[in-house]
C-alpha cells in the first residue's frame, strides 16, 4: 500500500520538557494495514526493513523502507509474538504457539533457544529483548494458551506467569523474577543498569522497575515505576535519553526517565508495541491493532543490538 497521512496534529503536550522530543511539522504516517493483531516490532538496519508479527494470522509480516512494499516473511510463524535483533543482526522471536523463544540464523534456519523450564513448557514467551553480553531475556504470560486466537488452548505447566533468562554460552534458562501478575513488555535502559518490564494481568497496569546485575544475570528491587495512563503499558521501547514510549490506548505516551507523562503522540488505534528505526533511529514504529504507524521524532532510540 502506499503511505497514508494522517491528518492533524499529532502531538499532545503534557509537560514542557516534551517539546525537545518532537518535529512540530511531521505527521503520523499509515505504511501498512490489513492485519488482525500487530506485535513485535523490530527494525533491521543492515537491511533497511521492519519485521512485525500478526499473531492471529500466524504469520511474520514485512516492510521494506526503500520501496514502501510489505510482504509475508514467514508463514506458518509458530504464533509469533516479541520479536528483536541480537547483536549479530539474527531475528529472536517469542512464540505463542510454539511455547518458545527461537532465533533465526544467517543461513535461514531456526534455532530453538529455549522452550521449557524445570522440566515444564513455558506458558506462551510473549516480548524478548536481548542484552549486551548476548543474555537473552524474555516474559511468559498465558495470553497464547488463553484461546486458540493467539496460540494454541492449553493448561498452564508453569505455577505462575515469570521473566526468565537464556544464559549466552550453554543456553540454561533462569527464572529471574516471579512476582507478577501477567508480565509482558521488556526494555533495557540505554546503560543496561536497569530493566523495565510492564505487567498487563489485573488493573491498574504498570510498568516496574529492576536494577540489573548483568555478569550474574540477576535482577532486583521492581518497584512499580509508573501507572497506565489511558489504558495500554503494553509494549516499549527507550530513546537514548532513557525516556520511554509506551503502548497506550490512544496513541504512544512519553514518559520521563522517572515515570512522568510528557506527551503523548496520538494515533487512530489502540497501540501494543513500538521500534525505533530508520537510518538515525529517529523513526518510531508503531503496532497499532490491524496497522503500523511512524512517526518522525527529535530524538533516537537507545540501541537493541
Amino acid at each position: 500500500m502506499a503511505t497514508e497521512v494522517i491528518p492533524g496534529d499529532p502531538f499532545v503536550h503534557l509537560d514542557p520538557r516534551f517539546a525537545e522530543c518532537v518535529v512540530g511539522s511531521v505527521h503520523v504516517e499509515r505504511i501498512a494495514t490489513g492485519c488482525r493483531w500487530v506485535e513485535g516490532p523490530a527494525w533491521f538496519p543492515a537491511g533497511r526493513y521492519l519485521l512485525w508479527s500478526d499473531i492471529p494470522n500466524d504469520r511474520i509480516m514485512k516492510w521494506d523502507e526503500t520501496t514502501d512494499a510489505v510482504s509475508v516473511f514467514r508463514h506458518p510463524a509458530g504464533f509469533s509474538n516479541g520479536n528483536t535483533v541480537d547483536r549479530q543482526g539474527r531475528l529472536v522471536t517469542a512464540h505463542h504457539g510454539l511455547r518458545a523463544v527461537t532465533r533465526t540464523e544467517v543461513d535461514g534456519s531456526v534455532t530453538v533457544l529455549a522452550d521449557h523450564w524445570d522440566g515444564r513448557r513455558f506458558n506462551s514467551p510473549n516480548d524478548v529483548v536481548v542484552s549486551s553480553d548476548g543474555a537473552v531475556w524474555f516474559t511468559d504470560p498465558p495470553y497464547g494458551i488463553d484461546s486458540d486466537y493467539e496460540g494454541h488452548k492449553a493448561d498452564p505447566e508453569q505455577a505462575g506467569n515469570h521473566v526468565y533468562r537464556i544464559d549466552p554460552g550453554d543456553r540454561s534458562v533462569t527464572r529471574v523474577a516471579d512476582d507478577f501478575d501477567r508480565p509482558n513488555g521488556l526494555a533495557f535502559t540505554p546503560d543496561e543498569s536497569r530493566l523495565l518490564v510492564t505487567d498487563t494481568g489485573a488493573p491498574p497496569r504498570v510498568c516496574r522497575v529492576f536494577d540489573v546485575d548483568l555478569p550474574a544475570g540477576t535482577l532486583s528491587g521492581g518497584e512499580v515505576w509508573a501507572t497506565e495512563t489511558l489504558g495500554g503499558f503494553d509494549g516499549f521501547r527507550l530513546d537514548v535519553l532513557g525516556r520511554c514510549w509506551m503502548s497506550a490506548a490512544d496513541g504512544v505516551h512519553c514518559l520521563s526517565p522517572d515515570g512522568e507523562l510528557l506527551g503523548k503522540v496520538l494515533v487512530p488505534e489502540p497501540v501494543a508495541n513500538v521500534v525505533f528505526g530508520g537510518p538515525k533511529r529517529n523513526r518510531l514504529f508503531i503496532c497499532a491493532t490491524t496497522s503500523i504507524y511512524s512517526v518522525f521524532l527529535a530524538t533516537n532510540g537507545a540501541p537493541t543490538f
